[in-house]
């Protein structure tokens, strides 16, 4: 039956990764009030999600804390004031961060498990950092922390690369190798030959494969289900949709699709009438036009980012023409 209906069913070992407050701080400089990230927590709880990713760990040095919110840093005080009392274990959720490479003072910053409330950290790099993010998963490793491997920008670089990255990550002890698609860039045919480009080259060595999906052009959700039927047991999603320009795979149209009874639709779908719908007053992000360009394009969507902050945002033939003699 699961074969022939894989979507009528469940696999008890997929886990669901929200990471609403780390992607979608991309668009307020991760200045969320307590009681906004103390509610995707409880509601990520009560929803049973698996993991929850509070922000960053990423250096003071380049992003001051007199621009960017506590969830930029995820300094062990700040973790501590909102989740000092957290227990995995009786929750069933997970507590994350990410830490990017070149951008992250992991050596000095991050403190052992047994002395942080996190669980996991996620290291996000580029094709040509991967040196150093097998250091810094190896280092995490050592920390007691588990770990994911995060190729970001899979749509713009070569196979070479790709095989590159995959050959050093795969012997390291990050539990997972998440496909990335930065950009948005990536249809079915993409996920289905990254997949299993991705599953090969980690054959043997006990990993999952995951998939962080965005939307600019409307693929997220479609990308995502995609990569859950090929067998991808780590997924990512955000409230709404919420994260850097386009957003993600949204969580509420995701756990609907999922077949676990352990997932609860409901307290999600209040979360997002009590906190999400009213910082959507306040802060954009969506498939809008220029972020269709940009992901059709294969480009980053810095390029739409700074475009909607212009007096002629709306102005999408501009853009347009913008990109195209730009290409």
């Amino acid at each position: 039956m699961p074969e022939k209906a894989p979507w009528i069913t469940y696999r008890p070992e997929l886990k669901v990764l929200d990471c609403t407050i780390r992607d979608g701080g991309l668009i307020n400089n991760h200045l969320f009030t307590d009681e906004q990230v103390k509610a995707v927590y409880e509601t990520c709880i009560a929803a049973g999600i698996d993991y929850m990713e509070v922000g960053y760990k990423n250096s003071a040095r380049l992003f001051p804390k007199s621009d960017f919110g506590a969830w930029r840093h995820c300094d062990e005080e700040d973790l501590n004031r909102l989740f000092g009392d957290h227990d995995a274990e009786k929750t069933g959720l997970k507590l994350v961060a990410m830490a990017d490479a070149e951008k992250s003072d992991w050596k000095t910053k991050v403190v052992p498990r047994s002395e942080s409330v996190l669980d996991m950290i996620r290291v996000a790099f580029y094709a040509h950092q991967v040196s150093e993010a097998v250091e810094m998963i190896h280092h995490f490793n050592d920390l007691g922390y588990e770990t994911m491997a995060n190729l970001m920008a899979v749509s713009n670089i070569t196979e070479t690369e790709i095989d590159t990255v995959l050959e050093n990550i795969a012997p390291t002890p990050a539990g997972t190798m998440v496909i990335v698609d930065s950009f948005g860039h990536l249809y079915r045919e993409q996920v289905d030959r990254l997949y299993k480009k991705y599953t090969s080259a980690m054959e043997g060595t006990g990993k999952e494969i995951g998939i962080h999906a965005h939307n600019n052009m409307q693929l997220a959700f479609a990308n995502t289900i995609e990569a859950i039927i090929l067998g991808a047991n780590r997924v990512d999603a955000t409230m709404m949709g919420m994260g850097r320009g386009a957003g993600n795979c949204p969580m509420e149209i995701l756990l609907g699709f999922l077949r676990n009874p352990k997932f609860s639709l409901r307290p999600v779908i209040q979360l997002l009438q009590d906190h999400i719908i009213p910082l959507r007053e306040k802060v954009e992000w969506g498939p809008l036009v220029p972020y269709n360009i940009t992901g059709q394009s294969n480009l980053h969507p810095q390029h739409a980012i700074k475009f909607r902050s212009s007096d002629h945002k709306d102005d999408f033939v501009k853009f347009y023409d913008e990109i195209k003699s730009e290409i």
